[in-house]
């Protein structure tokens, strides 16, 4: 469906990331991958869906110039918020097992942001989602870390993988966000500005 509404146009996804990927094929959307590093930085004063709307308008800027008006670029950010603080990627795995062990027991939210931006227009939309661990033990955490990776992820997890499977007690929203991306604001969003 999307294929058909998207003939005009020219979708470029600027993440490296394999599960959005993965969901724009699942879509059906047709898309090259454009990925280009940015120094992921905010101002401290930002909260919440504001860092992310802040950072995925911020890795459209280095594309600005280069748009044709068939275009329409995809950017997006993902964090877990909590206890007023984001957690982004960890760095190492001493770092990782500290992010799981704050958000074991507890609820946490997690908040993508997603941009779509062509020559004439510019538009972001954000999802949260509430996810509750149960109180997650050393051995789980180091398990998961050891087998899984998961350093490439925000909030140093990924929903999708064993310590979702076992860790997971309630979900408030959208799953598929805390995956990666809100893929129903993301049909939503592609279907508005093909219709321009």
């Amino acid at each position: 469906m999307l294929k058909e509404i998207l003939k005009n146009h020219h979708v470029v996804l600027a993440s490296g990331s394999p599960r959005r990927h993965q969901f724009l094929k699942d879509l059906g959307i047709p898309f090259i991958v454009e990925h280009r590093k940015i120094k992921e930085i905010f101002p401290e004063e930002l909260k919440g869906a504001e860092i992310t709307d802040y950072l995925s308008e911020l890795k459209a800027k280095v594309f600005l110039s280069e748009l044709k008006p068939q275009d329409i670029l995809i950017t997006s950010d993902t964090i877990v918020w909590h206890n007023e603080k984001a957690l982004g990627k960890s760095e190492t795995t001493s770092e990782a097992f500290k992010m799981i062990e704050s958000l074991s027991g507890k609820t946490h939210e997690v908040i993508t942001s997603v941009t779509f931006t062509t020559s004439k227009i510019q538009k972001t939309v954000n999802a949260t989602t509430k996810v509750t661990f149960k109180e997650l033990s050393k051995d789980e955490i180091d398990y998961y870390i050891l087998n899984y990776h998961p350093l490439d992820k925000a909030g140093a997890y990924g929903i999708q993988e064993w310590i979702g499977l076992i860790g997971i007690t309630t979900i408030e929203g959208s799953y598929f966000n805390v995956v990666g991306l809100p893929t129903h604001l993301v049909y939503k969003t592609l279907i508005e500005i093909a219709s321009r």
